[in-house]
Parts: C-alpha cells; sequence; structure tokens
C-alpha cells in the first residue's frame, strides 16, 4: 500500500464485492485506520486493544459469506471497505432489521468521500434486501460521520475492544439507527 500518495479526489474510487485475494489488503487498511483514526476518540491503550484485533480478524469468512462485503478502490488499491450483516442483531436496544458491521478506510483517505460512498452501497444492499430499519455500532470517532448521515444515537455503552483476545480494555461506543 502506498500510504495514499497520489490519492486526493474522490473520482478514482470505486466500490466492489470483495473478493478473496483482497483479504490481507483489507486486513491493513482496518489496522491503519483505527491506529490513524481511532486516536480522536480513544487513548493508546484502546487503540492498541482494538487493533491488535486485525490480527485474527476473519476477512475471508466475510468475503465468502452471502452478506455483502464491500471494498472501494483507488486503481488498484483500496482504500476502504465496509460489510453488512443482514437479519437483526440479537444484542441492539434498537429495533432493527440490519447491521452495518463496519465501515473503514484508510486514514489518507479520510475524508475525500469513500466512507460516504461505501455506505450508501451497504444501505443500497440493505434495501434491497427488504430492510427498513439499520443499525450499527460506532466507534466515538465516528459517530458524527454516521449523525451527518441520518443515524440517530441510541444509546451509549462500553465495549471492550478486540474480545476475542480478551483485551480486558474497554471504550465508549455508540449504537446507532436509521429509517429508510
Amino acid at each position: 500500500m502506498s500510504g495514499g500518495s497520489g490519492r486526493n479526489s474522490e473520482d478514482g474510487v470505486a466500490v466492489r464485492e470483495a473478493v478473496l485475494e483482497d483479504g490481507e489488503a483489507i486486513r491493513a487498511v482496518h489496522r491503519e485506520s483505527i491506529l490513524g483514526l481511532g486516536p480522536a476518540a480513544y487513548d493508546d491503550e484502546q487503540v492498541a486493544a482494538w487493533a491488535a484485533g486485525c490480527a485474527d480478524a476473519d476477512y475471508v469468512a466475510g468475503i465468502e459469506g452471502e452478506e455483502p462485503f464491500l471494498v472501494a478502490t483507488d486503481g488498484d488499491e483500496i482504500v476502504g471497505f465496509g460489510s453488512l450483516s443482514v437479519g437483526p442483531p440479537e444484542d441492539y436496544a434498537a429495533d432493527v432489521d440490519c447491521e452495518v458491521t463496519g465501515v473503514y478506510v484508510h486514514p489518507a483517505d479520510a475524508g475525500r468521500g469513500v466512507g460516504s460512498r461505501l455506505l450508501a452501497a451497504l444501505e443500497e444492499r440493505a434495501r434491497e434486501a427488504g430492510v427498513s430499519r439499520l443499525g450499527l455500532t460506532a466507534s466515538a470517532n465516528a459517530v458524527g460521520f454516521y449523525e451527518s448521515r441520518g443515524y440517530e444515537r441510541v444509546r451509549a455503552y462500553r465495549h471492550e475492544f478486540s474480545a476475542a483476545r480478551s483485551t480486558g480494555v474497554t471504550g465508549r461506543v455508540v449504537e446507532m439507527k436509521r429509517r429508510f
């Protein structure tokens, strides 16, 4: 990954379904997004614990699954990704039909519309699946992004970062929802 050199406009960004060959580039974007953007809302220990989960994340299962797993590309570089889980999440306070399980953008590409394009594509997939109520759990640094796109806060709570690794490190996240 070039770290964003030469990427300064939205014009070259395309959104497509992820393929197996994208797995390691997705892992890199995920980690860099957390390390680069997470410090806006979390301390060093929280960011490190959050990023640690990238090492164990099974991107292949998401890509091979039946639910939407999208990447944003600029030329042949992956600059962001997003995923959707169709069906009501079990642990939500809000009554929703579907969950945006992630939207991550490489920090060199933040602010150029990549996240907006990914989110719009995921919302379109949700609509195609007959969803009218969409939920997500936003990191504290992403709440404003989602609010500006029509999501409302439902509740804030403490979440353990990289719980699969049992880090014991928690941070505030915000459950949000949107109706179409």
